[in-house]
């Protein structure tokens, strides 16, 4: 009887920890950049996805500190069998993890959704996360580049906020007038050595140009679209009294009422405008962009790297309610960025009254009609590429090398680097 029981008490302890084992939720790595911009964010939208859904367990590494770290901290990571389930990446980055074949294809897992027509994933926004016909990524955070400005410092200078200029020119302008009306102030800045060389792409791609030929084999930014980049970009320093400093030092001098105007990211207008209080009042406006131009979408999307059944699974519902309308309510309202997901906007419960009380969140929205997806260059000299540009922008930010000779030597530096 005594030998029964211990093996009765023995089964017990065995099914007892089978079924704690079997109720153990689901672990979810996740990776993303910008751990100011996103820790909040990303924190509770784990949060409430993990109180819909306690099978799953949503677990974050260390943010990195953009998308260049995290781009190459993945591709470690996949030597060494240690990469993420959920992965958010810089869209100017998804064609690194699609051509070393490490991104899962999310086409099968959309196509599998019942109901995913009205489910809010527009399909021109779908495309900016789509590498050679695959579904890489799920835009997440995106954005567009912007114009704020000061509108005390405005009209001050005799500029009414209303009718801000909307082309290179009149904007320099303003910020000179802007800076002379009001000594101890600064004019503007544009955020020329942002992330990926997104500027630049900005200032080429308003002007009808692009970076390759179509078959990807030559510069083509060294045409009349990027010749027209080049020479802003010394006028901004020239004509519009830009600085040569570092886009943070411009950043601070905004938000604490010396600059008038700063062209950068929709991305920053929630930490701006919180940093900025009631000091003075903020104002955006859309990018200068020539008839025939675009503007090149930033951002990042969700990527999906497992390549576990079980775990594909649970980063698919972590993916889908991360990019929804709840997550993407989080992310918009602490953010300036907007969602790849369309029903949010118009939804009374989630953010419409809030565009209704933050215009200025409303700019990039109305630059999608002019959206592009940011350009990756191909081969294995991708990041090289980018610090290469980068590298000759800030000799004409300097006033080092003319702008005529900058483009030209960057061209061929560029070209040098190019898949033979």
């Amino acid at each position: 009887m005594k030998q029964l029981f211990k093996k009765t008490a023995a089964l017990a302890v065995l099914m007892a920890a089978g079924l704690a084992q079997a109720q153990q939720p689901t672990e979810i790595v996740v990776d993303y950049a910008y751990a100011g911009l996103f820790k909040e964010v990303h924190e509770s939208i784990a949060r409430d996805f993990m109180a819909k859904f306690p099978q799953y367990k949503v677990t974050f590494r260390a943010p990195n500190s953009d998308y260049e770290v995290s781009a190459q901290q993945v591709l470690r990571q996949a030597v060494t069998g240690q990469l993420p389930d959920v992965s958010y990446q810089g869209l100017h980055r998804l064609r690194v993890f699609a051509d070393r074949g490490l991104a899962v294809d999310l086409t099968p897992f959309i196509k599998a959704e019942k109901g995913w027509a009205g489910m809010g994933y527009d399909q021109a926004l779908l495309s900016l996360g789509q590498v050679k016909g695959q579904q890489v990524g799920i835009g997440f955070a995106l954005s567009t580049p912007v114009i704020y400005y000061n509108a005390d410092l405005m009209r001050k200078a005799g500029v009414e906020p209303d009718r801000f200029p909307m082309n290179w020119d009149a904007i320099m302008n303003a910020a000179k007038k802007s800076k002379a009306a009001t000594p101890g102030t600064e004019s503007l800045h544009v955020d020329w050595d942002i992330t990926g060389n997104w500027m630049w792409q900005v200032l080429v791609f308003s002007n009808g140009g692009t970076m390759l030929t179509a078959d990807e084999k030559k510069v083509a930014f060294d045409g009349p679209a990027g010749k027209a980049a080049m020479l802003t970009l010394e006028q901004l320093v020239k004509q519009g009294e830009m600085r040569n400093i570092s886009s943070s030092a411009a950043l601070q001098d905004f938000v604490s009422g010396k600059l008038a105007v700063l062209a950068t990211t929709t991305a920053r207008l929630g930490s701006i405008t919180k940093q900025v209080g009631g000091k003075f009042e903020i104002r955006t406006a859309r990018m200068p962009v020539a008839k025939d131009g675009r503007l090149p979408a930033g951002g990042n999307a969700a990527m999906m790297f497992s390549k576990d059944p079980a775990k594909q699974a649970a980063a698919w519902e972590y993916i889908k309610f991360a990019t929804g309308p709840l997550g993407a309510t989080t992310m918009v309202k602490a953010t300036g960025y907007f969602p790849a997901n369309t029903l949010p906007a118009t939804d009374p419960n989630l953010l419409a009254p809030f565009y209704k009380a933050n215009p200025n969140h409303l700019t990039a929205i109305a630059q999608m009609p002019v959206l592009t997806g940011p350009y990756a260059f191909p081969g294995d000299n991708g990041f090289k590429i980018t610090d290469v540009i980068k590298d000759h922008l800030q000799t004409v930010v300097s006033q080092e090398v003319q702008p005529a000779v900058a483009l030209s030597e960057m061209s061929k530096a560029v070209q040098a680097l190019l898949p033979r």
